[in-house]
């Protein structure tokens, strides 16, 4: 097994800010257009939030579609590229900040009502250091979502356990290189770190692809202990 790190995550999106955007605002990408898309915003929605932190925005979709719906999003990714793109359009506040920046205490920001991670946790330590941060910037019994590849079905046939996964960009056109690693969470684990983190688990909800049958992704939504 090749050694892996948060770095090499980082360095991949740097490469891959363009193309990434440009599948994004395409809807290329048929999960995200046929299901997980929706199910964030329905269940960042079903919370009523009034001021929420998107964390790992990237080019700013889900801030614009949140603000359509009144509501006033902060957002931070650690990709210049992809924060001038979501400044240039507009939708919300966005700022370039790392995961470390936020579990350091360096956000200088008001609590949030809701805090949401779409799809922009795949590190190990950079994601264990930000959720144990997130209770200094969410009001009390707020709400942390994270939506993220369904555990049961990204692990493929590999053992059913924590540990890092080489990249891919299958399905994906030939301007993307250098995939990023992940680092695989079982759903005990994701539990676990949530309630390490100050968080209960209030729901864990299952999207379900229409063409495949199963789930496109879960979503957990944990509220401020």
């Amino acid at each position: 097994m090749p050694e892996f790190s948060d770095r090499q995550i980082v360095a991949s999106w740097h490469t891959n800010a363009r193309p990434w955007t440009k599948a994004v605002q395409n809807q290329e990408i048929e999960s995200r257009t046929l299901v997980t898309d929706q199910a964030i915003v329905q269940a960042v929605t079903s919370l009523t939030p009034r001021r929420v932190l998107d964390v790992g925005c990237g080019e700013g979709w889900l801030a614009r579609a949140l603000a359509e719906r009144g509501i006033e999003v902060f957002g931070i990714d650690v990709v210049p590229e992809l924060i001038a793109e979501a400044q240039r359009i507009g939708g919300g506040r966005f700022q370039v900040c790392s995961y470390e920046d936020v579990a350091a205490g360096r956000l200088r920001v008001e609590r949030f009502d809701t805090i949401i991670c779409n799809f922009s946790l795949i590190g190990k330590d950079s994601v264990e250091h930000l959720l144990h941060a997130l209770p200094r910037y969410v009001q009390p019994q707020g709400h942390v979502l994270i939506q993220t590849l369904h555990p049961v079905l990204a692990c493929g046939d590999r053992p059913y356990c924590d540990g890092w996964r080489p990249g891919s960009w299958d399905g994906f056109g030939p301007e993307f290189t250098d995939p990023a690693p992940w680092y695989f969470r079982t759903v005990e684990s994701w539990i676990r770190l949530l309630r390490d983190s100050g968080f209960d688990i209030l729901e864990c909800r299952e999207p379900i692809h229409p063409r495949t049958g199963k789930p496109a992704s879960i979503i957990f939504v944990s509220r401020l202990r």
